[in-house]
């Protein structure tokens, strides 16, 4: 009991942050925050009781031409998904779909709209979607999500009894195997250099839905820890970045999805096989 406390404990005080594949350290993508409203306290107190003035026609905002956005920078679900297919078609966007709408996203549909002649905000407008969905055809359950966007390694004979995340270097794949038999496979990245993930056998120990690192505060949704502070877990910096940067030595997944759907199925005990 006692080195399972000390393990739980190792694994609340550690965890992993995005940083450039060189190592040095980087923000990672999140949602930009709303400004607070603006207030008028600099207002006289004796012009309180003056009627306000009525706004000058310059004053008052003009509508977008493009309309209203749909979809920008932090958006996520299952119409990114779709967006993101969809431009992918046309060859816009060289990606696995991923339901994360971070820079790569906002830099594929800079490319559509610059080519159809539309501003180029990077944000998803009524008038982008609607051209977009005119050029492009409704996108199969294959291309909304594709195993993985990278060929699959064999599998190490490690990997071939019982439950196992089978993990490989070489191919920067995770693949989810029980008894030899591929049930799921996924994209994933590792630490840098100075960071690196530990390769080797290891196990699950602990699971958190919700974990947040309490040495870089960052959020670890879907973590599976196998090795101290390190763990298999989510990474929205990883699904708006992709390979341009990398781990503190965690395994990276960008797909929520598939993620999610592993969290629910892995146990605690299950094995963890890191290879090249």
């Amino acid at each position: 009991m006692a080195a399972v406390a000390l393990l739980a404990l190792t694994a609340t005080t550690a965890g992993c942050k995005a940083q450039p594949a060189n190592g040095s350290p980087a923000a990672t993508s999140s949602p930009p925050k709303a400004s607070a409203p603006a207030t008028d306290d600099a207002k006289p107190a004796a012009a309180a009781s003056k009627p306000a003035a009525s706004p000058t026609p310059s004053a008052t905002p003009k509508p977008d031409p493009q309309g209203k956005t749909l979809m920008a920078t932090g958006s996520q679900g299952k119409q990114v998904r779709e967006l993101q297919a969809r431009l992918r078609q046309i060859g816009h966007f060289d990606r696995t779909p991923t339901g994360y709408y971070g820079t790569l996203t906002v830099a594929a549909v800079q490319s559509f709209q610059g080519k159809r002649g539309l501003s180029r905000t990077g944000r998803t407008d009524t008038l982008t979607w609607q051209k977009l969905l005119a050029m492009t055809r409704k996108p199969t359950a294959a291309e909304l999500n594709p195993p993985t966007s990278r060929p699959v390694a064999e599998p190490d004979k490690r990997c071939l009894t019982g439950r196992v995340l089978c993990i490989s270097k070489n191919s920067r794949t995770l693949s989810w195997m029980i008894d030899g038999r591929v049930v799921s496979t996924m994209d994933v990245r590792f630490g840098s250099q100075y960071t690196p993930t530990r390769e080797g056998t290891f196990s699950i120990y602990w699971k958190s839905r919700h974990h947040v690192s309490t040495i870089y505060h960052t959020a670890m949704p879907y973590a599976m820890f196998f090795s101290g502070g390190q763990a298999v877990h989510y990474s929205a910096d990883f699904a708006a970045r992709g390979y341009s940067g990398a781990s503190h030595g965690c395994v990276n997944v960008r797909d929520e999805g598939k993620i999610a759907a592993l969290f629910d199925q892995v146990r605690t005990g299950d094995k963890v096989v890191i290879y090249w």
